[in-house]
């Protein structure tokens, strides 16, 4: 390895780690967890990654997003029982591995593909505005018991007179100043205001008004174990897992795959599967937080000079030698200036103008927003559920919403197009040609059948050419469809050809066997070579 870049990652990886401690407690105070549960999914996650992950770039440690997942989760479960909800959460960060693991083994690459873009964007905002409300309480000293962001923020606002203004005022100076250290590069910004809060409570006395601190971060090498839980909860868990797991693949897999196309890099998503399924194993086992490669550790890794892995490596081993040392020092830290570090951390998510395109294009405007109103109202995990669900129904309405376009030749030419967009296209005498704008499936199909029917029944053509392009392949309800479409024909004394069939369409269509219908080697051709052989027939009949 060339030696400019050996350092230059090792100064990256200690500025990492000046960023990597403080967050792992802090997302560990967001899934209502021990903050060694932070730190153990930190050294998982690097370590496993390290070895396995594909991305030189990619920093796997706990994420904000996961964490708020997994609190709302282990709720949900645990109905207060605080033993029962670290077992709860053990047990989802193992059954998400191993969900990773199978996966990765699979080559089930593309499982991200099921969360939309708008769906991330909407949820990472509703995500952002829900953690910075609740951090907030936490920079006045107030305890909210509702769970939902309606009720939660309006007891928030009602109990102001309980506020604790001096609290508030220690979080609000950590969080300027955080935003100030975040312009100079390769500064640990988080560190240095942890560093900064716990001398100003030791120095100030904070204690005495009432501030609260961290805690004691007790960070044993336990043994690895798997939760004792009976299997209807582990059923419940598997359910609860498979959110966790696309949530946190689609984070990590949008970061590894951002940095990798920036930098010309190759790297493999079933492998990276492997990669987050031990990592997130490995933390289970020792009842850590779930890991994924988070944009905003991955990001600062390579705004800080990284070049290759050995940057996380040397996060790992500064890390070590801090936990080893200062974690004392760090149960110090004021709570407000906790606060203040998870909502610098999340902020950069609680941007408008992510939104822009969705309006310029007129397009998925109203599943991002549906997005950020399911996390808002529902909560964190049914609101991501929600919103997955919403964007799926949205996917399968335009789908359904299917239209035939009836072609003629342009200019005399071979290409045939719309009649609707292109006025001047001529038609071809004693041939209808027609072509379904999407893909045939069982929910459409019938619909575009009809409106097939209505077409031929208002022509006085003899021969139908209809393009199947956009179909490459055909179900059973799709089939029926079209045999009830030939059927129709036949007692008009009309008869279909296909052009542009798909070979898997092709073969579909064979195996049914429709009685009016002739799968001749035409079928594959081009709109132009169907018609030219429609003519022909025409002028046999004739």
């Amino acid at each position: 390895m060339n030696k400019a870049w050996a350092w230059s990652d090792i100064i990256a990886g200690l500025s990492l780690a000046g960023l990597l401690l403080p967050e792992a407690v802090a997302y560990a105070s967001i899934a209502n967890l021990p903050p060694q549960a932070g730190i153990v999914a930190v050294f998982a996650g690097l370590v496993c990654y390290g070895v396995l992950g594909s991305s030189r770039f990619a920093i796997v440690a706990a994420t904000s997003s996961s964490a708020a997942v997994l609190a709302s989760a282990t709720a949900a479960m645990a109905n207060g029982d605080t033993g029962l909800r670290m077992l709860v959460a053990a047990g989802v960060v193992i059954v998400t591995g191993l969900f990773f693991i199978f996966a990765g083994m699979a080559k089930l690459g593309s499982i991200s593909d099921f969360i939309a873009r708008p769906v991330l964007r909407g949820f990472a905002f509703g995500l952002s505005a829900v953690i910075i409300i609740k951090q907030f309480a936490h920079v006045v000293g107030v305890h909210v018991q509702h769970t939902d962001m309606l009720r939660f923020s309006y007891e928030l606002l009602a109990r102001i007179s309980s506020w604790n203004w001096v609290s508030l005022t220690v979080g609000m100076a950590a969080l300027i100043l955080l935003f100030a250290l975040a312009r100079l590069p390769y500064l640990p910004a988080g560190l240095l205001v942890l560093g900064a809060g716990i001398v100003a409570g030791q120095g100030l006395g904070l204690a005495q008004y009432g501030v609260a601190q961290v805690g004691t971060i007790d960070l044993q090498l336990l043994a690895p174990s798997l939760p004792d839980l009976s299997y209807v909860q582990y059923l419940r868990i598997g359910e609860l897992s498979i959110a966790m797991l696309l949530i946190l693949y689609a984070e990590s897999y949008s970061a590894i795959r951002n940095f990798a196309i920036r930098h010309g890099d190759m790297v493999s998503p079933n492998r990276d599967l492997l990669a987050l399924g031990a990592a997130n194993l490995l933390s289970g086992l020792f009842q850590g937080m779930p890991v994924g490669a988070g944009f905003s550790a991955t990001a600062a890794n390579e705004n800080n000079g990284a070049h290759s892995k050995m940057a996380g490596w040397a996060a790992a081993a500064a890390l070590l030698l801090i936990v080893l040392t200062l974690l004392p020092v760090i149960a110090l830290t004021p709570a407000p200036v906790l606060a203040a570090i998870v909502i610098h951390a999340v902020s950069h998510s609680l941007r408008p103008s992510a939104f822009y395109p969705y309006f310029k294009l007129h397009r998925d405007r109203f599943v991002a927003l549906a997005a950020v109103a399911a996390v808002l109202l529902l909560g964190v995990l049914d609101g991501l559920l929600a919103a997955i669900g919403f964007s799926l129904l949205m996917l399968l309405r335009r789908l359904a919403s299917t239209s035939i376009s009836v072609l003629g030749r342009l200019n005399g030419g071979h290409d045939f197009v719309s009649l609707v967009n292109y006025p001047q296209a001529k038609t071809i005498p004693g041939v209808l040609i027609l072509r379904p704008e999407s893909g045939l499936f069982f929910g459409n199909a019938e619909t575009a059948m009809n409106l097939a029917k209505q077409y031929t029944l208002a022509s006085d053509a003899k021969v139908i050419v209809m393009s199947l392009e956009e179909s490459p392949d055909l179900d059973s309800t799709t089939i029926e469809a079209i045999t009830d479409f030939c059927a129709t024909l036949h007692l008009q004394n009309k008869q279909l050809m296909l052009a542009r069939l798909k070979f898997a369409s092709r073969i579909v269509l064979e195996r049914a066997e429709i009685p009016q219908l002739h799968i001749g080697s035409f079928s594959e051709l081009s709109v132009d070579e169907v018609v030219t052989m429609a003519r022909e027939v025409l002028a046999t009949k004739g």
